[in-house]
């Protein structure tokens, strides 16, 4: 099978570059919906991850006709068992908010959460389509990882993924934004789901 490009379907540089982090070694050229000059909205009403993951894959496939890999991802918070999840960016009615205004209104509903309640996880689902027969039935994969809200941020804003300044995965004493490329792509939900794509073109492309 030949793929020399696949459209990464999202607008948001946090997840294309850390997306991109994952892609060395594959002779497959990355293109994110910006590198196409498309503002389109999809309506993200699937009630899971992996629903939102196909909408986006299949409406940005019919639109280009180009291999296209739709992902979706959200955190739990164990304080908020009923909240954030597939509604993480919109909590709250801050869907058009910029990154410094969610994660302070984040932050601020998590200030009085005891330690044994700030545990979370960080989910992804991610759906690729790389011709008419996928659409029907897109490859399906995910991740996840577990850690903990801090009580303040501890690194920098990352562009479009603002927890990662908040979130400490289990087994590291830094958030994911103080690892290193390396480090948070072996670790974090995204990188998790994102191997295991590579992983499955690397089987494809070989046939």
């Amino acid at each position: 099978m030949a793929l020399d490009t696949l459209l990464i379907a999202t607008k948001n540089p946090g997840k294309f570059s850390e997306i991109s982090e994952v892609w060395g070694g594959l002779q497959i050229k990355l293109l994110s919906l910006a590198d196409m000059g498309l503002q389109d909205e999809v309506e993200e009403h699937g009630v899971t991850h992996e629903e939102n993951a196909i909408l986006k894959a299949r409406y940005f496939f019919k639109k280009t006709g180009l291999p296209t890999l739709g992902e979706d991802s959200g955190i739990y918070v164990d304080a908020f068992p009923d909240a954030l999840g597939v509604q993480t960016r919109r909590w709250g009615g801050l869907d058009k908010a910029t990154d410094e205004e969610w994660i302070k209104y984040f932050l601020e509903q998590m200030k009085d959460v005891p330690d044994e309640k700030r545990g979370a996880k960080f989910v992804c689902f991610a759906a690729l389509i790389f011709d008419k027969a996928s659409a029907k039935k897109p490859a399906i994969f995910s991740g996840e990882t577990r850690g903990i809200i801090t009580k303040n941020l501890e690194a920098p804003l990352k562009h479009g993924i603002p927890i990662s300044s908040c979130f400490k995965p289990e087994g590291f004493d830094k958030v994911y934004a103080a690892l290193t490329a390396e480090e948070k792509n072996r670790v974090s939900h995204r990188g998790k789901a994102m191997y295991a794509v590579k992983n499955f073109l690397t089987t494809i492309l070989t046939i």
